[in-house]
């Protein structure tokens, strides 16, 4: 008779399991404001719009750390901002990870930081520690604007991001279409231009790779002017080539702007219909069937 009061008391004593959603304290509220995944409201919390702000102001430290009459002098501060921030990030990197368990999707704190978007995290915040390897650890932080594309993912910026990435999508063959006529026109006025300008100009058309740096300035119609033809002929080929990169520059802009276009509408008929019908749309934001 004692042996089952022994156990049903240490059953009793056994810490039950939590119901998803069931936790209402400080860390569930602290989860909904990390989150992006468990905010009820659209777009980002106030907490993460901060934690944004502290990434960007790190980055503009970074670049203006980059330039001696800004920072000598100021070295003692820079120091102290760097400290600063380094101190906010790595809480809140803390806090993401104490808070990981009230998202039912994470099995555990280890599961959530072995994740990549946890691993990004933490490169985030590793990351303006960059000054102790040198002035080249500046491109070390450029990893943190990652972390802030990944909260504008999941916070207002979702839908847009899944409207463009939807949209190149759709014109997938008419890019890739058009990256080869580019190609090939670069490589025939490379060609043409080493065939003419090579004897007159050996240094900067004497091979067609050195003169494919002309022909990529040319037909991005950016033009540096450092080497031009000096031949009739050649200026005759720099004259097609020039025309030829303006419809270089708006085939691929016609063919997003179309995509763009025909995404915004699809997207409308889907808000449309959930409103109409009532039906929330699935994951993809796509009515259900």
């Amino acid at each position: 008779m004692s042996t089952h009061n022994d156990l049903d008391a240490s059953r009793s004593d056994a810490p039950r399991p939590r119901p998803p959603g069931a936790s209402a304290g400080f860390r569930a509220r602290l989860a909904r404001a990390l989150d992006p995944a468990l905010r009820e409201a659209p777009g980002l919390s106030p907490l993460n719009i901060a934690v944004c702000g502290a990434i960007g102001l790190s980055l503009l430290l970074a670049v203006l750390n980059t330039e001696p009459t800004i920072r000598d002098g100021r070295e003692g501060l820079f120091l102290v901002a760097e400290a600063g921030l380094t101190m906010l990030l790595a809480l809140e990197y803390g806090a993401r990870v104490w808070v990981s368990v009230e998202n039912p999707a994470v099995r555990g704190r280890l599961s959530y930081i072995m994740t990549p978007a946890a691993l990004l995290d933490l490169v985030a915040v590793v990351v303006v520690l960059a000054p102790v390897v040198g002035s080249e650890g500046f491109l070390l932080r450029l990893a943190m604007l990652l972390r802030m594309l990944r909260l504008a993912k999941l916070g207002r910026f979702s839908q847009a991001l899944r409207t463009i990435g939807d949209a190149v999508t759709s014109r997938a063959a008419e890019l890739w279409l058009s990256l080869a006529v580019s190609g090939t026109l670069l490589l025939l006025s490379s060609a043409a231009l080493y065939l003419v300008e090579g004897g007159a100009q050996p240094d900067a058309f004497g091979s067609i790779p050195r003169a494919m740096w002309w022909s990529v300035a040319t037909l991005t119609t950016v033009g540096y002017g450092d080497v031009t033809p000096i031949t009739p002929i050649g200026r005759v080929l720099a004259a097609v080539t020039a025309l030829g990169g303006i419809g270089l520059i708006a085939m691929p802009t016609g063919i997003l702007a179309s995509a763009f276009s025909d995404a915004f509408h699809a997207q409308r008929q889907r808000r449309k219909h959930t409103m109409v019908s009532g039906e929330a749309p699935d994951e993809k934001g796509r009515p259900q069937p």
